[in-house]
């Protein structure tokens, strides 16, 4: 087994873990809103995305893919397409916030009731429903979350190709092969979890949800901007 390789390989993907983009910004928007389980299960589908994306380079079917010019095109209107849906809903998300936020300051404005004073007074530690709309994911669909936002990013499936043609040549082992993409799985899942468990802790919830309405804001425009860049690129082959 060739363990240079794989040290490489890890420091590679290591690098672009904690680099900001897609994945990362799923799943800090998904671990600041919703309960730890259900992140736990977004950081899985994340790195199982990653594995299959692995798999699929060492078969050489990613780059069968991006050989073909009609599959790779119809790969990169999917995932921008994803990707753009995804954006829209987070921006829609923190426009949807700042709304209810402006409301809520201008009722502020008027002064409460002496039975509202002594109401707040009672339950000081009452969640609001601005607090409570986000618990409505199930487990099922955190994963899918995860999943899709890897598995049908364009930009993902360059990556891997590129590594593993660049780094995993036909001449590798094949216990190499498999430990390569057990190693960027696990690496994958350690990660995200962690910061699924991070996130997730009750005061950093606590003290994120103020701050909610900017997360989904640059979640949707780090999606968003993927999204352009990608329809972009093809708008620019198909003139040339």
């Amino acid at each position: 087994m060739d363990f240079a390789l794989l040290s490489t390989l890890a420091v590679v993907h290591s690098l672009a873990l904690i680099s900001p983009g897609p994945d990362f910004a799923i799943i800090v928007k998904t671990a600041t809103q919703q309960p730890r389980r259900i992140a736990l299960m977004c950081a899985f589908g994340i790195s199982l995305a990653i594995l299959i994306h692995s798999l699929l380079s060492l078969l050489g079917i990613s780059l069968m893919i991006r050989q073909s010019e009609f599959a790779y095109f119809a790969v990169q209107i999917i995932g921008a397409c994803y990707l753009a849906w995804m954006g829209f809903g987070a921006l829609s998300s923190a426009l949807s916030s700042f709304k209810k936020n402006t409301k809520n300051e201008e009722k502020n404005f008027s002064e409460p009731s002496s039975f509202e004073h002594e109401t707040q007074d009672k339950a000081p530690n009452q969640p609001n429903n601005n607090d409570l709309e986000h618990l409505t994911f199930s487990s099922a669909k955190g994963f899918k979350i995860g999943l899709y936002t890897n598995l049908l990013n364009p930009k993902a499936l360059i990556f891997f190709i590129t590594i593993f043609t660049v780094l995993v040549t036909p001449q590798v082992t094949l216990a190499t092969k498999v430990a390569s993409a057990s190693l960027l799985f696990t690496l994958s899942l350690c990660w995200f979890s962690f910061l699924a468990i991070i996130l997730t802790k009750p005061q950093i919830q606590h003290k994120m949800a103020k701050g909610s309405l900017l997360i989904d804001a640059i979640t949707g425009i780090i999606f968003m901007g993927v999204s352009i860049t990608i329809l972009t690129n093809l708008i620019n082959q198909l003139i040339v």
